[in-house]
């Protein structure tokens, strides 16, 4: 019985924070309270503060999970396509991560902003978790964790969930595509590396 009171209870936290990540990315941080996160995850209010102190508890759990999953999608894709990963992953922001349900976004486009108006020691874990990010992209670069390549990495990360961001806000499609296609262009220019020769 206690291993299936343990299994629940946590079961129970990764559906509160699952349920805080669709929220505060759709709605921000000021958007929802802590009643709304409960219901949200289909649990009392009572049930969420028997995982989080507060709301702002939650957030903090929810944005290392959101960057701990761009984190872990860099090494997956670093580990199934070799050298080409970065094309791949360029890509795949460019794609799938623009014109996803925005409750499905990136941590990087729907809580960076949300970060910057919080406390400071929710601006000092996003720091870290985003500074791992940084480190195991630019391992996967040519030549491995240089100052170049770290400059490079913070800058293309910066244009695309700043780019993605922007893209996702046109009311017009065909403009966001040729957004996107721009922003390909200046990605790889940022890296300084070419289209491959063949995909």
């Amino acid at each position: 019985m206690a291993r299936y009171k343990s299994d629940h209870k946590e079961q129970t936290r990764e559906r509160i924070i699952s349920a805080a990540g669709r929220c505060f990315r759709k709605g921000g941080y000021s958007g929802i309270g802590v009643d709304g996160l409960a219901k949200e995850a289909g649990v009392t209010s009572g049930a969420f503060y028997g995982h989080f102190s507060s709301k702002e508890d939650a957030f903090k759990e929810t944005v290392v999970q959101g960057i701990r999953e761009v984190y872990e999608a860099v090494l997956r894709l670093q580990a199934e396509h070799g050298d080409r990963w970065i094309f791949v992953f360029i890509d795949f922001y460019l794609g799938t991560r623009r014109t996803c349900n925005l409750t499905e976004a990136c941590a990087l486009q729907a809580l960076t902003s949300e970060v910057a108006r919080s406390s400071e020691s929710v601006r000092t874990i996003y720091q870290d978790e985003l500074g791992k990010v940084i480190n195991a992209m630019a391992q996967g670069l040519a030549m491995g964790i240089t100052e170049e390549n770290i400059h490079r990495v913070w800058a293309l990360l910066a244009l695309l969930s700043g780019g993605v961001t922007m893209a996702r806000a046109l009311a017009n499609d065909e403009l966001s595509t040729h957004v996107a296609k721009g922003l390909r262009t200046a990605s790889l220019a940022v890296l300084g590396i070419s289209e491959p020769s063949h995909k």
